[in-house]
């Protein structure tokens, strides 16, 4: 089991910066985790940001964030982040870090999980306010 802790969010305004990190604790070693990072607005299904293997070696974006977010981890301090930038009034939204376990084998080592249902534990979210 893992508990996972998102900081970070806030208000900024369009074309500007924030970081997302998620801290994670767990008996078992981060990396064991494949994350990801999610979003959600009121009415709406969660959606799928960012993911990232294992490792950290492979990542992958929805469409609409690519160029413009940065999904990385650091195993040593068991903490996974969203650099995003050029924000834009659609990324408003509760933000949510995901986790799922899956040992380090040749099939999961740089696999990325998008869907929602392919995630065990979540965080409690971070609210990202983007003003035009």
């Amino acid at each position: 089991q893992v508990q996972l802790v998102e900081s970070g969010g806030g208000l900024v305004q369009a074309g500007g910066s924030l970081r997302l990190s998620c801290a994670a604790a767990s008996g078992q070693p981060f990396s064991s985790y494949a994350m990801g990072w999610f979003r959600q607005v009121p009415g709406k299904e969660r959606e799928f940001v960012a993911g990232i293997s294992l490792s950290g070696g492979i990542a992958d974006y929805t469409d609409s964030v690519k160029g413009r977010f940065t999904i990385s981890r650091d195993n040593a301090r068991n903490t996974m982040y969203l650099q995003m930038s050029s924000l834009r009034p659609e990324d408003t939204a509760v933000y949510y870090c995901a986790a799922v376990f899956r040992p380090p084998t040749v099939g999961y080592l740089y696999r990325i999980f998008r869907q929602v249902h392919e995630y065990d534990y979540w965080g409690q979210g971070t609210q990202v306010t983007v003003s035009s």
